[in-house]
């Protein structure tokens, strides 16, 4: 069994904003082998208000309102908050067993680090949705990383600190592509409220990813570590030495190096069907006692 803390900035049912935190803490919840604690809200996709919002309304929804949400640090300059002092708490109750699905800036980590200076060694893996290792250039323009650029100073800390660091890029996820029709078919007239669930409040998010970047569809980014974070066997490990630096980091670049100080895993998925049959089949044993019913 895993037990997992999940630190995201959720914006799932929010116009214009990214989906795929939410659908990742779905994911979790539908695994078996994994026992979500609490959600660690910080900032990214919106500002942390919303997030924080949204996160209680999707927990809310789907009748999860027994897990612990905290609210992290509002911006970069901050060095401590609630979700950052749960962090360094629980990894100390769990040490050596706490597992972490970061999935968006990394400042409630590094108040996590603040708060105990012991934190990165009494957790057992940090799994992160961030970062490139060359640009994101699409059909209308190109996607800028915005997850580890958000707080250099918080990434280069994870990064450098974190014990069992695994690291999903965005260059990595774009092997496998959601499509409008696909989805439908998967998660629709299944006589299951979770996708129907899913499929009400993720149906902007299509015309969002059409209209401003012309991808005919979407790459779950977020969805990707988490069932990285569970399921390893479905990717391929690359490991690799890595040479950081903040001012890298400002967009989020990680700059491979024979020579690097800094060792890094950043798996790649492996085979298509498996992996997605995975994903949608753990939506759907995600327990229903809210509202979306």
């Amino acid at each position: 069994m895993k037990h997992v803390i999940f630190d995201c900035d959720n914006t799932l049912g929010v116009k214009d904003c990214d989906v795929d935190d939410g659908l990742a803490l779905l994911y979790l919840l539908g695994c078996e082998e994994v026992t979500v604690h609490g959600v660690t809200c910080t900032y990214g996709n919106n500002k942390l208000p919303v997030v924080y919002a949204q996160t209680e309304k999707l927990l809310k929804d789907i009748g999860r309102t027994d897990l612990t949400v905290k609210k992290g640090g509002e911006s970069a300059d901050t060095e401590q908050s609630p979700a950052g002092d749960y962090l360094a708490e629980m990894a100390r109750k769990y040490k050596g067993e706490l597992s972490i699905l970061a999935t968006g800036s990394l400042t409630n980590l590094k108040h996590a680090y603040y708060a105990d200076e012991h934190f990165f060694e009494n957790v057992k893996e940090i799994v992160l949705m961030g970062g490139i290792t060359e640009p994101l250039i699409f059909e209308k323009k190109q996607m800028d990383e915005l997850n580890f650029s958000c707080d250099p100073k918080a990434t280069y800390l994870v990064l450098t600190k974190g014990n069992n660091v695994s690291v999903i890029t965005g260059n990595n996820c774009l092997k496998v592509l959601f499509t409008k029709e696909e989805y439908q078919q998967r998660l629709g007239g299944q006589n299951n409220p979770m996708g129907e669930y899913i499929l009400r409040e993720t149906d902007y998010y299509f015309g969002y990813n059409e209209g401003d970047y012309g991808i005919h569809g979407f790459y779950n980014w977020d969805v990707i570590a988490a069932v990285y974070l569970v399921h390893p066997e479905l990717f391929d490990d690359q490991k690799g030495t890595y040479c950081l630096s903040e001012e890298d980091l400002k967009t989020g670049f990680l700059r491979w190096a024979e020579d690097g100080q800094t060792n890094l895993n950043l798996p790649e998925i492996g085979e298509e069907a498996p992996f997605k049959n995975n994903i949608y089949e753990t939506w759907f044993r995600v327990p229903v006692k809210g509202v979306c019913k």
